[in-house]
This record gives C-alpha cells, sequence and structure tokens, in this order.
C-alpha cells in the first residue's frame, strides 16, 4: 500500500493485483482516528489498520479500478494541514491472513425503521456510519452483538433486500449504507425479544460479512433450487434477485418454502407476484400445520417431497441446490438430496 495528500485529502492506494476486485471485497472503518480497512482476497484477508496522526472528515470515500485490482480509500482532511506520516500502525497493521484467524471487526449501526412483516417477524433496517463502507455479498451473513443482561449475546443474520424487485430492465441497485434484516421475534428468545424491544435510534453492533458462498456457483447452474423453511428463507431473497437478473443460463429458478401455516409465510404476495412476472420462476408453498382450507401441498420435509419438486429440467443439466433453515431441516434435507443421487457439489446448506 501507498498513500498520497493533497491540501484537502488523503489518499491510501492499496494494489492488490486482483482481476476481480469489486466493492464487496473491500470493508473500510474509520472510528475515532483509527482507520481500518481490509481487502478479501479469496480466503484471505489483508489489513491496513493505522491510529491516524490527524483528524478526518466522516465521509470516507472507496474507489476501485476493478481491471487492475486498485483500490483507493480516500479521507477528507478536518483542517488543511501537512500530514508528516499517516499515523501509527497497530498490531494488525499490513497483514495478509487467513480470514478464519483475523476475528471479526464490528461498527455501531442505528435503527432507522421496523416493520411488520408477519405476525411474528419484522423487517429491521438498519444504517451503516458514514465513515463505513461494507456491502454484504450475496449468500453471506453478519452478527449482530447486544449486551442482555450483562452478557454479551452474538447472533448470525443474513441481510436481505427491503423488497423483491420485480423489474428486470435493469439491475436493482441496492443503496450500500443500509442493511435490512428479517428477523423472527420468539417469545422465548432472549436475543429476539432485545432487538424487538429496540428503538428507531438505538444502536446494534454488526459485524463483519462471513460465510463460503460463492456466486460463481450459481454462474455456471442451469437449474436452481432453493429450499427454504421459516427464516431459512432470508439467504434467498439476494440469491433470488441476483439468479433472476444477472445469470443468464439459468433455465429454472425454484423455490420450495416450508412453513407451519399460511400465516407464517414471508413474502407470499411479492413471491407470487415474481412467479408472475418470470416464467423461470416458480414457488412452491409446502405447510407442516395448514387449515382445512389449504389446498396446496402438506407435510415436511421428504425424500417424496423433494422428488416430486427437484427436478433436473434435462438429463445432464447442471444443478445448484440451496438449502436453509433449522438445523434438523437441513441435515435431514441433505440426507434426502443425497439419497436422490444429487452430489455434494450441486448441494450449498447456508449454516452459520
Amino acid at each position: 500500500y501507498d498513500w498520497f495528500q493533497t491540501d484537502s485529502l488523503i489518499t491510501i492506494v492499496i494494489y492488490t493485483k486482483q482481476k476481480d476486485m469489486n466493492a464487496e471485497l473491500v470493508i473500510v472503518d474509520c472510528q475515532d482516528k483509527r482507520l481500518r480497512g481490509e481487502i478479501i482476497v479469496d480466503d484471505h484477508s489483508y489489513l491496513v489498520e493505522v491510529d491516524l496522526d490527524h483528524a478526518v472528515q466522516e465521509d470516507v470515500a472507496v474507489n476501485i479500478a476493478e481491471k487492475v485490482g486498485k483500490v483507493e480509500i480516500i479521507l477528507k482532511k478536518k483542517d488543511n494541514i501537512l500530514w508528516k506520516r499517516l499515523g501509527q500502525p497497530l498490531e494488525s497493521h499490513n497483514t495478509f491472513l487467513k480470514r478464519t484467524d483475523r476475528g471479526l471487526f464490528y461498527r455501531k449501526c442505528k435503527l432507522v425503521s421496523k416493520t411488520e412483516v408477519t405476525h411474528d417477524t419484522k423487517l429491521l433496517c438498519l444504517t451503516l456510519p458514514r465513515s463505513t463502507h461494507l456491502c454484504v455479498p450475496t449468500g453471506q451473513h453478519i452478527y449482530l452483538k447486544q449486551i442482555i443482561a450483562g452478557t454479551e449475546v452474538v447472533k448470525p443474520y443474513t441481510p436481505v433486500l427491503p423488497f423483491l424487485p420485480l423489474d428486470f430492465k435493469e439491475p436493482f441497485r441496492h443503496d450500500s449504507a443500509h442493511i435490512y434484516l428479517m428477523i423472527k421475534i420468539y417469545s422465548c428468545g432472549m436475543f429476539t425479544q432485545a432487538l424487538d424491544h429496540l428503538q428507531i435510534g438505538d444502536y446494534i453492533s454488526v459485524s463483519n460479512p462471513e460465510g463460503n458462498f460463492k456466486k460463481s456457483q450459481v454462474q455456471t447452474s442451469e437449474d436452481l433450487f432453493l429450499l427454504a423453511a421459516g427464516t431459512g428463507f432470508t439467504p434467498m431473497v439476494k440469491l433470488l434477485n441476483f439468479a433472476l437478473m444477472e445469470v443468464s443460463c439459468l433455465r429454472t429458478v425454484k423455490l420450495i418454502f416450508f412453513n407451519k401455516t399460511e400465516d407464517d409465510i414471508l413474502w407470499r404476495n411479492q413471491l407470487e407476484q415474481l412467479a408472475l412476472k418470470d416464467e423461470r420462476f416458480e414457488v412452491q408453498f409446502i405447510l407442516s400445520q395448514p387449515t382445512k382450507d389449504w389446498v396446496g401441498k402438506q407435510g415436511k420435509i421428504s425424500s417424496s417431497l423433494l422428488c416430486e419438486f427437484v427436478k433436473r429440467s434435462r438429463k445432464d443439466s447442471k444443478v445448484l441446490i440451496c438449502i436453509c433453515g433449522p438445523t434438523p431441516f437441513t441435515e435431514q434435507g441433505i440426507q434426502y438430496l443425497k439419497d436422490l443421487g444429487y452430489s455434494q457439489e450441486e448441494i450449498h446448506a447456508f449454516t452459520a
């Protein structure tokens, strides 16, 4: 890395030599003169971390030259003075480590809205600090951290979109200043109760993204099957949007959505609208505790249900099956899929 200055700006340049560098691979936080810039390179992470010599303004800009892999972090000086040095290097400065060894970094995000999705699920919108640059990649999750009754509690959640885009003429540009979380409030769940009691304007700690899902798994598929139970639907939101918007080789995209009752189905209306809009997309709702009026499928995940819905569009078509839900659901699902002849490479389980 290197750094340069003008009268009013400090520019830190990191030369990654990565041809496919993009905004999702760069995480920048500037808190109280402490600058932390992390670059994700496959399963490794490079870190620039310094205690800046002088104060800077809140708005941090990040420029990426994707073809050459050059990343610029641009800071505005609070005072137009000449800096003799960038700052005091911190312990992890200029290190290249395995991501799993890096540890999570948190920043405080403000709750700006809370809307009801179903009788027990809410959509929370958090805003990132102005001095943070962070985009959560498709298929990855973050951790929320709260102090509850004197104890630090950490739980994983997968960010969603604020709604399911139905117009595919141009890519949906998600604003990178907010994180949307669809959270089921459990009556006996200490953490979700604490989240539910957060007031607009309150803060909660949000970690860097984690997860091993890669978009390339979708980009080489012809059939995409999404098996979700309850809030296991959350990783499927961005995935659906990415698949239908940006992956032209997909012939079929099918969501098989397991819930207890009709009242539990998240974004049912949006999903049905999407199925009408895009002929490649199909949604199947399966209920385990339906009322007598339910005319759709019922039951729990089983070999016979999967055999009916998870079918290659052609004998040799490339398939990706993504599954997410409570642990027993995911484990059983994987076993049934393997029994039906699908390989480990064709299955991706979202677990945190």
